[in-house]
């Protein structure tokens, strides 16, 4: 009977073909703009980050900030590094969002993408100054179903708008698998991976689990409330929303403070 000894010392690893891996990051603010009259509430807009492509393959193209896995580090760890390389801002957490490994899905070979969805404050972005880089902006997202049943995923900035195009293969485990009718002139399978890291935000938003990540520590419950509608894309009754949110939130004894507007109670999220 061959020992574990005798079994390394025949085996080799370089008879087996080997794919480069790479990690993928589609990082979300929930960005807000200011009206001009201080008694209309500030809207806010679900934004994703992209870098435009120096080199080839797809040269010129929009695609979510990543890179290749280096020797030393883990999959998580080579994100992190992608995501504070290419946009200057460092989130607290990543949240695994699937393996994409369809062949030929990079013209470069056989490449395989670990993708994240990650959360980045408003205020994070600012102080990192991610904003100023040429090549690395925030798209504004819109991503709903059209009566034909296909899915059609907006992303904008100023006056650049991509529009890909895709279709829902099947839904499993809470996740559904899309496939790409027109990539709207994104690199790689880059608008799968976002539809599937949308749809990943939206369920958790469902239950509140991840709309939390987008705020500071304390916060009011409108803002709350609005988090959450520009995630799902909805609009939803305040009564209802209060109702719903009561459970997962604590009141504490401060205010919001700035001149024009009423003060109101700030919460935290409840341990």
């Amino acid at each position: 009977m061959q020992t574990e000894k005798e079994f390394f010392s025949q085996y080799s690893i370089s008879q087996y073909e080997r794919p480069s891996l790479t990690a993928d990051i589609a990082a979300f603010m929930v960005r807000s703009e200011q009206n001009d009259n201080y008694k209309r509430n500030s809207e806010t807009k679900l934004s994703i980050l992209l870098i435009n492509r120096g080199g080839h393959p797809f040269k010129g193209f929009w695609a979510l900030p990543g890179g290749f896995l280096q020797p030393s580090e883990t999959v998580e760890e080579c994100a992190l590094r992608e995501i504070t390389e290419e946009a200057n801002v460092t989130p607290v957490s990543l949240m695994p969002v699937g393996v994409f490994s369809e062949p030929g899905r990079d013209p470069r070979g056989w490449i395989i993408s670990n993708a994240f969805a990650s959360i980045i404050s408003e205020a994070s972005v600012k102080q990192g100054g991610g904003d100023d880089a040429s090549d690395a902006q925030w798209f504004d997202v819109r991503f709903e179903q059209g009566k034909d049943g296909d899915y059609y995923l907006d992303l904008c900035y100023d006056n650049i708008k991509l529009s890909a195009v895709l279709t829902a293969e099947e839904t499993r485990f809470g996740r559904t698998k899309y496939k790409i009718k027109d990539s709207g002139n994104l690199a790689f399978d880059h608008a799968k991976i976002i539809a599937t890291a949308l749809t990943a935000l939206r369920n958790g938003a469902k239950n509140f689990e991840t709309i939390f990540d987008f705020l500071p520590g304390k916060f009011t419950l409108t803002s709350l409330q609005k988090v959450q509608e520009t995630i799902m894309n909805i609009s939803i009754l305040p009564a209802n929303f209060r109702r719903k949110i009561s459970d997962y939130v604590v009141e504490t004894d401060e205010y919001t403070q700035g001149a024009g507007h009423r003060p109101a109670k700030l919460y935290m999220r409840k341990q």
